[in-house]
């Protein structure tokens, strides 16, 4: 009884730094470039590399707990995201910061789908609901504070304490991981696609890499090309060799099912622009306006604060409108929110900035948990795993790809405007371009049934009381902005 209490605070403990330490470092970025004597646009890697670690490494972690056990990989998980964090503090240049990222992500992406299993295997079902509890705090709670701490910290310490204050958590985790947490496996467990998954991994890699290092950062132009030809390469072999196993490990016969298809489409669309957020918006407050870390994350996190207020209210607004209502309109009021912070100048109150990232952030909010419950509205319990997959690559994919295009557009809105250096008139563009990108998932759910999804939003019925609703879909995994 005592161990099953306490396996879902050391998990959701460790889901809290790692959500954390995702959303710190955006704040900090401006500093960190600084510090390496880098442009701050070439920091946008230090965010696209964490990124693709996640959706590279998400899809190999169930088998890997499944195959070795659960406690295995979870201390496995905390041991490599506490290595990574280290290597981050120490990091004495872009290519050094940017590799110790991808390996923080590597533990980053294998705690999250871990530690779930790890509640959801060790705990008695009548124990579920309020073990499960636990793991929705780190994601609502971690965005929150994440801004202003990271703002604290670089501001009156130094941005490697922002890595250092893992280390003590991480090997605390492992410690009572391995007193506490069983090391719980499966039976049967089929072999798993190492060739699919290196085609997969290493192709969505070097594409990523090569997308992200095109302008001019890390890499000469030759290299990021040759990354291009060869990730799109890699691909298009996976593509081939997925149709002819019987298991690979991450298949797009879904997309066949419509809400799926919708919702994996759409929502990679909408994070094309939300994905640029994290990204833009710290370097408009500290490198536009002239903000210190800690004001601009004192600023930042209302957006976060927002999304945790919707929470509350996105089923009952589902059922009332449905899915297809919610996710057409809102998706325009979203790219309008976008856009207005490409309006924010210095002399800008602060309040209302505030005002206008928190109702955005519900907004957000709102459609993040329609996308969710919509691509996994028709899916059968024996496809759960494989859809589980395919949104997890695709959505890490898109944020990051959200990030790489803000950075294109950042700079060349200064190119074109004749700026030597990224000044305030610079970022309106950018924001511009990339609320128009999130604007077009409005294409893709305009198709969608007007009854798409209604058996999980029960729109249309009477509002059932609380602990009544359908199940959820599985949560949004972290990293995202």
């Amino acid at each position: 009884m005592r161990h099953r209490r306490i396996a879902p605070l050391i998990v959701a403990t460790a889901l809290f730094m790692e959500t954390t330490d995702s959303t710190v470092i955006a704040t900090a970025l401006p500093a960190i470039a600084a510090d390496l004597g880098e442009d701050p646009i070439a920091l946008k890697l230090a965010i696209t590399s964490y990124l693709i670690a996640l959706a590279i490494f998400i899809p190999v972690s169930g088998w890997m707990a499944d195959r070795y056990g659960a406690r295995t990989i979870f201390r496995a998980a905390l041991g490599v995201f506490t290595a990574g964090s280290i290597a981050c503090a120490f990091a004495d240049s872009l290519g050094y910061f940017v590799g110790a990222r991808f390996f923080q992500g590597m533990g980053g992406a294998m705690m999250v789908p871990v530690g779930r299993l790890v509640i959801l295997r060790g705990t008695p079902k009548h124990e579920l609901v309020g073990a499960l509890a636990f793991l929705t705090v780190p994601a609502l709670v971690g965005p929150v504070i994440g801004p202003p701490l990271g703002g604290f910290i670089t501001t009156a310490f130094s941005w490697r304490w922002i890595f250092l204050i893992n280390v003590p958590i991480g090997l605390l985790g492992i410690v009572l991981a391995s007193l506490y947490i069983e090391n719980l496996k499966e039976d049967g467990v089929p072999p798993f696609d190492w060739r699919g998954y290196l085609m997969l991994s290493i192709g969505l890699g070097s594409l990523m890499l090569g997308l992200a290092t095109a302008g001019r950062h890390l890499l000469p132009l030759w290299a990021s090309l040759g990354c291009i030809g060869a990730g799109a390469a890699l691909l298009a072999a996976y593509w081939r060799h997925m149709r002819r196993v019987a298991h690979p490990v991450m298949s797009v016969a879904l997309m066949a099912v419509p809400t799926f298809r919708a919702g994996v489409i759409g929502g990679a669309l909408f994070r094309l622009g939300v994905g640029a957020i994290p990204f833009l918006l710290p370097l408009m407050l500290q490198i536009g306006f002239g903000l210190d870390p800690l004001q601009s994350g004192a600023i930042t996190f209302s957006a976060a604060a927002g999304a945790l207020f919707m929470k509350a209210l996105a089923a009952r607004i589902l059922r009332a409108w449905g899915f297809r209502s919610i996710l057409l309109w809102n998706s325009l009021v979203c790219a309008a929110f976008i856009a207005v912070m490409g309006a924010f100048r210095p002399q800008t109150p602060e309040a209302v900035m505030l005002l206008l990232l928190l109702v955005g952030g519900c907004f957000r909010s709102l459609q993040f948990t329609a996308l969710n419950a919509l691509s996994f509205a028709d899916v059968v319990r024996r496809d759960m795993s494989q859809a589980t997959a395919l949104t997890s690559v695709v959505q890490q994919v898109a944020l990051a790809l959200g990030v790489t295009i803000a950075a294109f557009a950042l700079e060349a809105a200064s190119a074109l405007q004749g700026h030597a250096t990224i000044v305030t008139a610079d970022f309106t563009p950018a924001f511009l371009f990339m609320a128009a990108l999130s604007g077009l998932s409005v294409l893709v759910m305009r198709r969608l049934d007007p009854g798409a999804g209604a058996e999980m939003s029960g729109h249309g019925r009477r509002i059932e009381p609380a602990g009544s609703a359908p199940a959820a879909a599985p949560a949004e995994p972290a990293g995202k902005p």
